[in-house]
């Protein structure tokens, strides 16, 4: 029963993010932190030692670039300047921003009779930020019968924004929603992770303003500008008028032609150019005797 009861506890502490070394225990009371972006976020860093001995304590910042000190020889590093404070050896941040979001290490050394001893803990922090106006891409016009498709996007929010479309003030549902406790068919596809609004085809009815909004629980929601879009039907009469028109132009201008042709218009054009482009044999007089005097 014994036995069994400090497994539990070594189980206990292993949930704590608990590491023991030689005459140190260091552990954390909270793994995972998360803070709202610009509040104060506390990272947790619990020690014990079995001795009265010196302390040093030492916080770092674990990135996949590399390990950067954040608390060191008693002060804090970089930007967690004026805006840290240590209580013990836990960590107060204020003016929490996304770029603190990270993995923490705390470090626990002291100096032992077999020397220097050290343990360590980590401590993950997320940053909660408020999503920021959504980029809507609606078309002016579109064709009925084709594929179109509406796209609505923002990038600061986190954690990532859920998204939703409305068509003349009223929100679209999803094609998995019912509708007065009746399954119903959508004419579109809605997918709210990544903000698209497909209509394979659209239609006329389809024709409206669209406003896209983005939401993920922290702040209220944001939403872009309302655009309106157009669905015309394709005029096929008026395509097919337009074939007959030009058909019939390039018809009477190759008659035309023909007609010319057999009336002889071209050739006797051509003779006509033959005649005029001889050249002339006959002298004038004056320029004659001017020759002839000048041979003389």
């Amino acid at each position: 029963m014994a036995r069994r009861r400090v497994l539990l506890l070594l189980a206990y502490l292993g949930s704590l993010g608990y590491h023991k070394a030689y005459g140190i225990d260091v552990y954390t009371e909270k793994e995972h932190v998360t803070a709202r972006e610009f509040e104060e976020a506390i990272l947790s860093c619990i020690y014990k030692v079995k001795k009265e001995t010196s302390i040093r304590v030492e916080w770092k910042k674990v990135r996949s670039s590399g390990v950067s000190f954040v608390y060191y020889n008693r002060t804090f590093v970089g930007n967690f300047t004026g805006r840290a404070e240590m209580w013990n050896s836990n960590i107060r941040l204020r003016n929490v921003t996304r770029q603190d979001a990270g993995k923490y290490r705390c470090e626990i050394s002291a100096a032992t009779e077999q020397g220097q001893d050290a343990a360590e803990t980590e401590v993950s922090l997320s940053v909660l930020v408020p999503p920021a106006l959504p980029v809507c891409v609606v078309p002016s016009s579109a064709m009925s019968g084709t594929v179109t498709e509406l796209r609505c996007k923002e990038n600061e929010g986190f954690p990532a924004s859920k998204y939703r479309w409305y068509r003349n003030g009223i929100a679209l549902l999803e094609s998995t929603e019912s509708r007065r406790g009746k399954k119903w068919r959508a004419s579109y596809t809605m997918n709210t992770t990544t903000g698209t609004l497909l209509f394979n085809p659209v239609s006329n009815n389809d024709t409206g303003e669209y406003y896209c909004e983005a939401a993920n629980g922290i702040g209220p929601p944001k939403k872009c500008l309302v655009k309106r879009m157009q669905v015309d039907d394709l005029n096929v009469g008026g395509i097919i008028a337009a074939v007959v028109i030009v058909s019939l132009i390039i018809a009477s201008c190759g008659l035309g032609v023909y007609y010319a042709q057999t009336k002889g218009y071209f050739s006797k054009r051509n003779s006509s150019e033959k005649k005029n482009s001889k050249p002339s044999i006959l002298q004038n007089k004056s320029d004659f005797k001017h020759t002839k005097s000048f041979i003389i």
